[in-house]
């Protein structure tokens, strides 16, 4: 029997009543790209009454973070605890980026199927190696269609109920019904418009019941005007934006039909009064200033957690600063299960930087710090970037400042991004906050004040009167990269030297 089975019963014991004990299960969706594109985070033009109705169950998290703007790497970061530097998930997973955690890595997954947890996962995975990241119940894009078990929202219901009702099935054929873990991960609404043009730039129109679009039965398509929109500070407010805009939103609508399809499966299988949701998404929007950036317009995050063993704290909003690198270390602790002692590198023990948010469901909490770290997207995007945010500062490091941020294909096709070109190159009013060439040419060091800068845009990293935030927060940095065993953590200066005791070799270069 493993140390982490036998603990689990344990705990079980240790939470039974007399002749009765409690179920814990956990629910964990996550939106693709998603936004703040809901009335919970006070856009009252996008409709999304399922979204609101979970927050009226949840501690509502205003500033929640992604700890890296990228696909792939931020689902490994939910699913270790690690941030990507750490786990090996340096870019994305899928094709000729082929990017895979490390072979040693103990996911979430891993350590619950090991404590008997029984483990599921609906539309998107985008990370590997399988054997890191094993679900008992899988139908993701490695063997469907994405469009299927990411935006067919009939079809995502259908998984669910297929789930719940193999759970039913096990407990009549052992006398017992293992605790689960589920993990449904919408594609919806990550942009389409390279992929499938066809369906329109957001698959807006896939499954709308139009010639060749095919039907999504339980959708009810919700369609937005480009007038309608609100236009996010970091977004061009021109009109090629504002209809990209307006179709993210249809998707977004039916992103909330989907969330509302699957918390009603929850409900109907008698499980909601048992099971933690969380529902947060991977990075930011794939709009200038967006994805990809550690900027907060890349890295702030939608979050709610609802659990029905804390309701005191339901439909309140919480400050406290919160990261996707907080995910496994919660379901842990909702599991009673700890994270076990194992090495990555050889020498020092893996420790998770992150934390259980559990506390934060019964008082508010005075977390202030967060931390992100980035380093591919696309294989030909390498562009390492490190950043803290404690309290009203933000620091950012590019590392590589001197080279043009680079552009990923999906973005790049859009045609907010392709406005934006046409306007630069043709010397027209770009309606954006920034000029491209800010854009492409950072500083190394980035140091905002966000409390009276929000927008980013007032550098103070060389402001004598910030050098005692500069040096309090890059020192901080340092010693998180130091802890969690960032190959990067010398770059640019210097050279990583790890045979003995690991230092940095200085190169000399002028940096």
């Amino acid at each position: 029997m493993s140390f982490l089975f036998a603990w689990t019963l344990l705990c079980l014991l240790v939470c039974c009543d007399i002749g009765e004990c409690r179920r814990r299960n956990v629910l964990l969706i996550i939106a693709d790209d998603g936004g703040f594109e809901t009335d919970v985070y006070n856009n009252t033009v996008v409709q999304t009454p399922h979204l609101r109705a979970l927050s009226e169950r949840s501690v509502i998290f205003k500033n929640a973070f992604t700890s890296v703007s990228s696909c792939s790497p931020s689902r490994s970061t939910i699913l270790t605890g690690l941030p990507q530097h750490q786990n090996g998930m340096y870019g994305l997973h899928q094709g000729v980026h082929h990017f895979n955690s490390f072979d040693g890595v103990q996911s979430l997954p891993l350590l619950l199927n090991q404590a008997n947890i029984r483990t599921g996962i609906i539309g998107k995975k985008h990370v590997g190696p399988g054997p890191v990241y094993p679900f008992d119940f899988a139908y993701t894009e490695e063997t469907n269609s994405i469009l299927q078990v990411g935006r067919n929202i009939t079809k995502i219901k259908l998984l669910v109920r297929k789930f719940f009702q193999s759970q039913k099935v096990e407990r009549s054929e052992t006398e017992e019904e293992r605790p689960f873990f589920l993990y449904v991960a919408f594609h919806d609404p990550h942009r389409c418009g390279h992929s499938q043009p066809q369906y329109g730039m957001f698959c807006e129109k896939f499954g709308n019941g139009e010639s060749g679009m095919g039907r999504i039965p339980d959708w009810e398509p919700k369609y937005y005007s480009p007038d309608q929109v609100k236009v996010p500070y970091f977004i061009p407010d021109t009109p090629a934006a504002r209809a990209d805009i307006a179709a993210q939103y249809t998707t977004v609508s039916r992103l909330d039909q989907g969330v509302g399809l699957v918390l009603q499966e929850l409900r109907d299988s008698g499980y909601e009064n048992d099971t933690l949701v969380i529902y947060s998404s991977d990075n930011g929007i794939p709009f200038p200033n967006g994805r990809t950036n550690l900027y907060s317009s890349g890295v702030k995050e939608p979050m709610l957690v609802s659990s029905p063993e804390h309701r005191q704290r339901w439909g309140q909003v919480s400050q406290a600063y919160v990261s996707l690198l907080d995910i496994t270390p919660t379901i842990l602790d909702w599991f009673s299960l700890p994270h076990p002692s194992y090495s990555l590198s050889g020498a020092r023990p893996v420790v998770l930087t992150g934390q259980s948010l559990l506390p934060a469901l019964i008082s508010e909490q005075s977390w202030v710090t967060v931390y992100a770290s980035q380093s591919l997207h696309e294989v030909t995007m390498f562009y390492p970037m490190r950043s803290i945010h404690q309290g009203r500062y933000r620091l950012l490091h590019n590392m590589h400042y001197r080279m043009p941020f680079p552009i990923d294909q999906d973005f790049y096709v859009s045609p907010t991004f392709q406005d934006l070109l046409n306007r630069t190159q043709s010397g027209q009013p770009t309606g954006w906050f920034k000029t491209l060439k800010e854009y492409y040419y950072r500083e190394r060091w980035e140091l905002f004040d966000i409390q009276s800068d929000p927008t980013e845009r007032r550098n103070l990293a060389g402001d004598p009167a910030y050098t005692p935030v500069l040096k309090g927060l890059r020192d901080q940095l340092l010693k998180w990269q130091w802890q969690t065993e960032d190959p990067w953590v010398c770059e640019p200066d210097a050279v990583l030297e790890t045979k003995l005791e690991p230092q940095c070799r200085p190169l000399y270069n002028g940096l």
